[in-house]
């Protein structure tokens, strides 16, 4: 069972993330030949606020 986990910021509409889930989904299983069904897609959306890049915010 393929897991994958997106880090993204916050900002995105469900049909946007939904759209995105469905891809990856369908990239897994063409490449690696597994059932779409076996695919699990985790999104974690940050807060602009929470994303720092050499300790200055980056988010924006």
């Amino acid at each position: 069972m393929p897991l994958v986990h997106i880090d993204l910021l916050e900002g995105r509409s469900i049909e946007q993330l939904q759209k995105m889930a469905a891809d990856v989904t369908d990239a897994i299983a063409k490449n690696i030949n597994v059932p779409a069904d076996d695919i699990h897609v985790v999104l974690n959306e940050m807060q602009h606020d929470h994303y720092f890049v050499a300790g200055k915010e980056k988010g924006h």
